[in-house]
């Protein structure tokens, strides 16, 4: 896990420096990141474990609906700290350092929120 966490603060940080600006073209590359990450997850839960087919298919659908709910509740959360930062402009146009942490934190929460339920699914088996 601690190596899928670092890939994804390594890939989400990437991304921010180097990845495209576009409207487009950044969500859906933080998308495919989203999906890569929370496979990743998902596939190395099961796979340490030696799940059956059910199990495979149970942690996918796991990992990914509770990386998604981690997604919505960091876009919730930003919503409401971004007030208070007395930013000028947007934290995506600023290049303070403020924003690679937050983008490193929203990698590490969303490797979390792939891998909690799994964590409850395994105590419930």
């Amino acid at each position: 896990m601690k190596a899928i966490t670092l890939l994804a603060v390594a890939a989400m940080l990437l991304l921010e420096a180097f990845g495209p600006t576009s409207s487009v073209g950044g969500s859906m590359s933080f998308m495919l990141v989203f999906v890569v990450v929370t496979l990743a997850v998902a596939i190395y839960e099961a796979w340490s474990n030696e799940r059956g087919v059910m199990g495979w298919i149970v942690n996918l659908f796991a990992s990914i609906v509770g990386g998604l709910t981690a997604v919505a509740l960091i876009g919730m959360g930003m919503e409401a700290v971004l007030p208070y930062l007395r930013l000028e402009g947007s934290l995506a146009s600023s290049q303070q350092p403020l924003k690679y942490a937050v983008v490193a934190i929203i990698a590490i929460l969303m490797v979390l929120g792939s891998w909690l339920p799994l964590r409850v699914l395994n105590r419930l088996r």
